[in-house]
């Protein structure tokens, strides 16, 4: 099936995966059979008790999860306990199927993070799986004033048009589905047109500052070129897994709270720097 991505989605220096790369992701069901026993050892992560934390202080700063290409808010379920047992208050996106127009569930995630900011009078932190993370990039640089750092998870930000074929097919498909008058998918704007376009070069504009941003990837990735998830700007963090069990691997849960712990410890001791200094 032809790719409808625009070429500037695909820039020179990264690698399209190739068909023998998904032997990568056959690693997805040791990481599934990992997120089983982590749940079964703590029966809190299966019944889903919120807010019930080892950490001896609960973090004021709530924590959007969003979920990847055609995935939904259950992918990030088991990772949404943990974090609550971390003491994190947690949000869904309210995305079934990530699989409409990236600026159209950029808009309403925005909406979405604008209620959490009202509500809890705080800005807000951003995990985001695969195209999810893609999506909270844009985010950070359109909306400082309400995210507070983003932590991206194999996503190919820096070469959306390299993803494998597989992937990219599914995205043909989308847009021909749009074209015959399938509602709510992404169409030929969203992927080679001006919606693309705009949220290319949003991405690529620099992160705000005031705002943490750390991209967790993996050599492993069976279905992005790893290289395309590192952000020069980002801190890096390498794990070790597929592309599909970064949603659900324990051990790279385990990096995103300390992760989330690193990014909060970094934003006191500046919010206490500029305290001191005024």
């Amino acid at each position: 099936m032809a790719n409808a991505l625009a070429d500037f989605l695909a820039p020179e220096g990264y690698q399209q995966p190739g068909i023998l790369s998904l032997g990568r992701e056959l690693t997805f069901w040791p990481e599934a059979g990992r997120a089983v026993v982590r749940s079964m050892a703590d029966k809190r992560e299966l019944f889903g008790t919120p807010y019930v934390s080892r950490s001896p202080q609960r973090s004021v700063e709530p924590v959007l999860l969003v979920p990847g290409f055609l995935a939904g808010d259950y992918t990030l379920r088991l990772m949404a306990h943990t974090l609550r047992r971390h003491g994190y208050r947690t949000y869904r996106s309210h995305i079934s199927t990530n699989v409409s127009c990236l600026m159209t569930n950029a808009a309403q995630l925005e909406r979405r993070i604008e209620a959490i900011a009202t509500k809890r009078e705080s800005r807000v932190r951003i995990v985001g799986h695969s195209l999810g993370g893609m999506i909270a990039r844009g985010l950070a640089v359109r909306r400082p004033d309400l995210i507070s750092g983003i932590i991206t998870m194999g996503s190919p930000m820096m070469a959306p048009g390299t993803s494998h074929p597989l992937l990219l097919s599914a995205a043909d498909l989308l847009v021909r589905l749009s074209r015959m008058g399938v509602p709510g998918l992404m169409n030929e704007s969203c992927v080679s047109g001006d919606c693309a376009r705009s949220a290319w070069e949003e991405s690529r504009q620099p992160i705000p500052h005031g705002v943490d941003f750390t991209c967790i990837w993996s050599a492993g990735d069976g279905l992005v070129d790893p290289a395309s998830c590192v952000d020069p700007l980002s801190r890096p963090i390498e794990v070790h897994a597929s592309h599909l069990g970064m949603a659900i691997d324990p051990r790279v849960t385990d990096h995103v709270v300390a992760e989330l712990a690193a990014q909060r410890r970094t934003r006191r001791a500046a919010t206490a720097s500029a305290g001191a200094t005024a």
